[in-house]
């Protein structure tokens, strides 16, 4: 098959959540045999450049890249209160990007379009215009649903009147261009229901897959007792689970262990977090090596109360064979049991509590680590979700 893929971030470089999970089955498509194509939105706020990236990967992907702003326009943002069109999607529609899509459709002929992330749908009447190739939604997440856990989170009420608005407006378009899709692949079974009782098109579940080849895995290891978190620091689901975290946990989590320590990394850390000053918290950043980092620490922390579909830090955490405590939110499209392969904890006690088991007990620890490791080779393993992605496309084209 030729499919070509269209993202609203470059995958290359594969660092944080969207860009891996499409790296990861834009790779598997390949090493399955199939001619891929990559067209990728760089923005402001996700920069690079075509010699940034290496040239056996743009070879192999054939990868283009075109300009979107996505600034925030204040003006634009106050008037969208009264269009009734989602201004979370309006921002992704581009002359630079329509231009080169058309282009690439007027030159090649593709049997596959995957439109990474429901945000590139006003691109379908390109598509439509200029292929006859069957058009899929990957749906990383039920975009809408993230706003609207964002929404109860909020405290001051004038934003939050505000997101129950975006959460309304982008829940609308979600629900009305589905049946404009030809197939959608959710990436957990969860999302595959939601999507599944909107609409009689096709829908099939096919989770985040891992090269296990590329994931360095050890059953010893000489990793600091210590626990960690990484994410990018600019999706707001992420910032506000640190930020309840280090409000409500840590103080108790110091008086308890006062030689524990927390390191928080991820791109685009905000200014408040890195000039504070919080006992045994070590304000990490960005890092080069993101596996190399996760290796070097034991328990991975993740308090997440808003968001959807998967969390790819996590799994590719339990994939390295680290001990997970997370929300139930944030374990979302894991088939994990509770005490075994992850702690789920939900509230400052049961966090205390998480935190205090493994501390104080290194062979629990390790253990659930190692069991961690086998349910994600189980279910995650990228030669199984390349192979059913593949099957889904050919029952299309059929």
């Amino acid at each position: 098959m030729k499919i070509l893929f269209v993202c609203n971030k470059s995958p290359w470089p594969p660092k944080e959540g969207g860009p891996i999970a499409m790296n990861n089955i834009i790779e598997g498509m390949i090493d399955r045999g199939h001619q891929v194509k990559v067209l990728a939105a760089v923005t402001n706020k996700y920069t690079i450049s075509l010699e940034d990236v290496p040239k056996e990967y743009r070879k192999k992907t054939n990868l283009e890249l075109a300009y979107i702003n996505l600034k925030v326009k204040p003006v634009g943002a106050f008037l969208n209160l009264f269009t009734g069109k989602s201004y979370h999607v309006d921002r992704f529609i581009s002359k630079d990007f329509e231009r080169k899509l058309t282009a690439i459709l007027q030159k090649e002929t593709f049997d596959i379009i995957q439109i990474e992330m429901l945000y590139m749908s006003p691109y379908l009447k390109i598509i439509r215009k200029f292929s006859n190739a069957k058009v899929v939604l990957r749906a990383h997440n039920i975009e809408h649903l993230i706003w609207k856990r964002v929404a109860i989170e909020e405290k001051n009420i004038t934003k939050k009147l505000y997101l129950r608005h975006l959460a309304t407006t982008l829940e609308n378009y979600e629900k009305g261009i589905l049946n404009q899709y030809d197939g959608i692949v959710p990436i957990t079974k969860k999302d595959a229901r939601f999507f599944s009782d909107k609409t009689d098109i096709p829908v099939e579940a096919v989770s985040f897959g891992i090269n296990f080849n590329k994931i360095p895995y050890q059953t010893e290891t000489r990793a600091e007792l210590a626990l960690f978190h990484i994410g990018s620091m600019n999706w707001i689901p992420n910032i506000e689970g640190i930020k309840w975290f280090l409000n409500e946990v840590w103080p108790e989590v110091v008086n308890s262990f006062p030689k524990l320590k927390l390191y928080l990394a991820g791109r685009e850390t905000p200014e408040w977090l890195k000039k504070s000053e919080i006992i045994n918290v070590k304000i990490v950043g960005e890092v080069p090596d993101a596996f190399e980092f996760m290796a070097s620490k034991t328990i991975l922390i993740a308090p997440l109360f808003s968001g959807s579909g998967i969390r790819i830090k996590i799994i590719e955490s339990m994939a390295m064979g680290k001990a997970v405590i997370s929300t139930t939110v944030g374990a979302e499209g894991i088939n994990y049991t509770d005490g075994e392969d992850i702690l789920i904890a939900n509230t400052k006690k049961e966090f205390l509590k998480a935190i205090k088991k493994l501390y104080n007990n290194p062979g629990v620890t390790a253990t659930m680590g190692q069991r961690a490791h086998q349910l994600v080779k189980h279910e995650h393993n990228i030669n199984k979700t390349s192979v059913q992605l593949e099957h889904f496309y050919q029952k299309l084209l059929r």
